[in-house]
């Protein structure tokens, strides 16, 4: 575990040194640039709402990460977090409950909507042997289509000046505390039942066994078609959820582009994570850190937040690429270190 940290931190400072090199190339200051930017999302006003913009970032990557470990290659995150932000939105307009009964409501219609999307992926595996790396992408565009006509026609809001909803009864709203939104609470909770089931129980032992090897898996007694269906169900809801936790924590509504690209930046988290639950969190909160502090950077630096997204694709990179290559670095360098001692 140690090795694995050690990897991840070498890459990200050598993500940020190349970064320096090119700010540096275009005429900026990049030890200003970098204060500026950590100081924008971690200052104590601002953490708060950083930790609120990790939600999407940290759920959809939990997705990913579960999938990617477990075998089935999901990569419909952007579709089932559109389906389950649609979900709650229509829960949210025909139906008002107390908040008590309304927010939970709502987080299970958005796990609803993300679970069936990926649960068509899935039934298309079964049925006709489609790989899912393929269904999955071409349902993103579906449920990206789909959802926009949502929002044009049934459910558009009259007089409004673009695609958007009305807003969900208020009921729904996730409540705030100053820059703090109550939806960072549902995602360290989701994290940790995510731990549990993958780390403590026999479901997650049989998931992580099958992601290794599904021959021998299969050979040992594990049911790869259940297990199949419940991973690719499971990592639909987490998405699904991340869409309605969107639309509850503010707009409040299903207005375009929603979506953003929370749910690529998740696949990216976790593969920098090598789909580890515990670093997918972490690279979470990061990739939000990034994301937040961009703007204040841009704003008092005139650094272009471009660079950000920059920043992160070197990350993802430098870590994915670069892995096999620190890992045994660092494994020989603790072999001479072991032969030393001996010899001493």
């Amino acid at each position: 575990m140690k090795r694995k940290i050690l990897v991840n931190v070498v890459g990200v400072l050598l993500a940020f040194l190349l970064g320096a090199v090119v700010m540096l190339v275009q005429g900026y200051n990049p030890l200003e640039t970098y204060y500026r930017l950590f100081e924008y999302s971690l200052a104590p006003g601002k953490i708060a709402y950083t930790l609120s913009k990790s939600v999407p970032l940290v759920l959809t990557g939990m997705s990913a990460s579960v999938a990617f470990a477990s075998g089935p290659i999901n990569l419909g995150q952007p579709g089932q977090l559109l389906m389950g932000a649609l979900l709650a939105t229509i829960g949210g307009l025909y139906i008002d409950l107390p908040p008590l009964l309304m927010i939970p409501f709502l987080l299970m219609l958005a796990m609803l909507g993300g679970a069936l999307w990926s649960g068509v992926a899935a039934l298309l595996k079964y049925w006709f042997n489609m790989s899912e790396f393929i269904t999955t992408l071409m349902l993103n565009m579906i449920a990206d289509f789909f959802t926009y006509w949502a929002i044009n026609y049934p459910f558009f809001e009259a007089n409004a000046n673009h695609p958007q909803t009305p807003f969900i009864a208020r009921s729904g709203w996730m409540p705030e505390w100053g820059n703090f939104n109550s939806s960072v609470i549902v995602m360290v909770l989701a994290f940790a039942v995510i731990w549990f089931i993958v780390n403590r129980s026999t479901a997650g032992y049989e998931w992580r066994l099958s992601g290794q090897n599904s021959l021998f898996s299969r050979l040992g007694g594990v049911n790869i078609s259940k297990n199949y269906l419940v991973v690719m169900l499971l990592t639909g809801a987490l998405a699904g959820l991340a869409g309605g936790l969107v639309v509850m924590a503010g707009p409040h509504r299903f207005i375009k582009d929603i979506g953003g690209n929370y749910a690529w930046d998740g696949v990216m988290i976790a593969m920098v994570a090598n789909s580890g639950i515990i670093l997918t969190l972490v690279f979470g909160f990061f990739f939000s850190v990034l994301q937040t502090g961009s703007l204040g950077m841009e704003l008092i630096t005139a650094v272009p937040k471009e660079l950000i997204q920059v920043l992160q694709a070197v990350i993802v990179l430098i870590v994915v690429a670069g892995r096999g290559y620190f890992e045994t670095f660092f494994a020989k360098l603790e072999a001479r270190r072991k032969m030393r001692e001996r010899i001493a």
